[in-house]
């Protein structure tokens, strides 16, 4: 089996952490007030401010007259438009609201980029031991229950152009094994979903199904992800029925 790729250091700095977060939602919502912040972080507004303060500070935000903070040039996104990533997002957001309610645990939307995938959106589960919010994290495509939905739907030629070319020729070592990714692609596409097992984080299991465009073309992957200790196999045909589920109505909303 592949390393996992990403754990939680075993000395995490809270507020370090909070200022990624946030930055991350600047990028990716756009503005926000310190109230908005405090609830979305469960802080104190104090807390907010000063953070938001150091943000501003090293120029990963800035303060609008209206109060409101949004993305400054480091992050050097066009504060005024609104992507197709930040309008997918908007929309998959009740559904994933929805995911959580109906599963109890986190849900996800990522897309890919490259050879890499972006969580764009990501609902927290209530429940005491739970998967964190990944929103804004990268990882390798071929790492990771989206990224694998995503690759599916590449023809041969496209898949292989992604593998054989670029930092793969400085750092071969991070080349897949291109047939076993290819046998594994094949089985995600007779399957319609990914179960992904301590791949892409220890102690994390994460189900997927792909949601599609207006066009038919795969836009992000939905997934949820749970402790290890909670997942049972048993249930995989009803996590997967309710994923699908959820994921119709997403595209029916994006098709409206």
């Amino acid at each position: 089996m592949d390393k996992p790729l990403k754990a939680p250091p075993p000395y995490a700095i809270r507020s370090v952490d909070n200022a990624l977060r946030i930055a991350t939602m600047l990028q990716l919502e756009g503005p926000l007030t310190v109230g908005e912040v405090a609830r979305r972080l469960g802080v104190a507004s104090s807390t907010a401010h000063r953070l938001l303060a150091m943000l501003v500070y090293r120029d990963f935000a800035v303060r609008d007259a209206d109060r409101a903070y949004r993305v400054g040039p480091v992050l050097e996104l066009a504060a005024h438009s609104q992507s197709a990533a930040a309008r997918l997002r908007a929309a998959a957001l009740p559904h994933l609201h929805r995911l959580v309610e109906l599963l109890g645990e986190s849900a996800n939307l990522t897309v890919r980029t490259g050879d890499t995938v972006r969580f764009i959106a990501s609902v927290e589960s209530r429940q005491a031991l739970r998967v964190g919010s990944r929103e804004g994290m990268v990882f390798p495509a071929h790492r990771t229950t989206a990224g694998l939905l995503l690759l599916a739907e590449l023809p041969p030629d496209r898949l292989a152009a992604l593998y054989t070319a670029g930092r793969y020729d400085q750092y071969p070592d991070d080349r897949p094994d291109l047939d076993a990714l290819r046998t594994e692609l094949a089985r995600v596409r007779r399957n319609g979903f990914v179960v992904n097992q301590g791949r892409s984080e220890r102690g994390v299991v994460a189900i997927g199904v792909p949601v599609r465009a207006p066009d038919g073309e795969v836009a992000a992957g939905l997934s949820v992800s749970m402790p290890s200790a909670r997942y049972e196999k048993e249930r995989l045909p009803a996590l997967v029925g309710t994923l699908r589920t959820v994921a119709d109505a997403l595209e029916r909303d994006l098709t409206r």
